[in-house]
């Protein structure tokens, strides 16, 4: 998962993808995936995402996976959420009174590890990966997570070819490739976003795509 590269961007507090308030999009399209309030739900590669108590508020008991315990103990304390930690296979987990997170490489993980997970919300962890990494990611959270699993994916499409990533731009056919041999596939929202990193308009990519999707595992 470019395990030196991401801990050096937590590290060094390069987090421009951090997002200080709650993902709208998260607002909008967590209700048509039609997931229980008692659900609980798999947040890949979370961050310190305010994300992660959004959902808690909803009723849900959330589970995060992040590479970086600079991130994991940020969330923590940013919250003022106590917590416990204990060493759990390959991972070092964080117990807290609202969110639960698994601190190591997201390839790892096993279904045995996720008890009642029903529901995925990805807004940065296929579009933080480069293409050559997509397929194995796709395929590893298909494999860990049960028949009826309900996903909310949120993507990004721009002109790669500009600007490399991340974040990357992953296009709708490559989203049902990934998906479509196991899952229902449904493109719910789309809209045009301009807050961007910098090195996007420095490459001339002043706009882009933020589409999201409702992903059902069928199989």
């Amino acid at each position: 998962m470019e395990r030196e590269f991401w801990l050096a961007r937590w590290s060094n507090q390069e987090i421009g993808f951090h997002q200080a308030q709650v993902n709208p999009w998260l607002k909008r399209c967590w209700p048509q995936l039609g997931v229980s309030a008692d659900a609980t739900v798999l947040v890949p590669l979370c961050g310190k995402s305010l994300d992660l108590g959004w959902l808690a508020e909803q009723g849900h008991a959330v589970v995060g996976v992040e590479l970086a315990e600079d991130a994991v103990r940020s969330y923590y304390e940013e919250a003022n959420e106590a917590f416990r930690v204990e060493r759990e296979r390959h991972f070092l987990r964080y117990d807290g009174s609202r969110v639960t997170i698994f601190c190591g490489d997201f390839m790892d993980l096993t279904a045995l590890l996720l008890p009642g997970v029903s529901a995925v919300y990805d807004r940065a962890a296929l579009i933080a990966l480069p293409p050559r990494m997509r397929a194995h990611y796709a395929d590893h959270l298909q494999r860990i997570v049960p028949d009826g699993c309900r996903m909310l994916l949120l993507t990004l499409e721009y002109d790669q070819a500009r600007v490399s990533g991340p974040p990357h731009s992953v296009e709708e056919a490559e989203v049902r490739t990934l998906f479509e041999t196991r899952c229902g596939v449904e493109r719910i929202c789309s809209t045009t976003v301009t807050e961007l990193p910098p090195k996007f308009a420095q490459n001339g990519v002043t706009e882009a795509q933020e589409v999201a999707y409702r992903v059902v595992k069928i199989a």
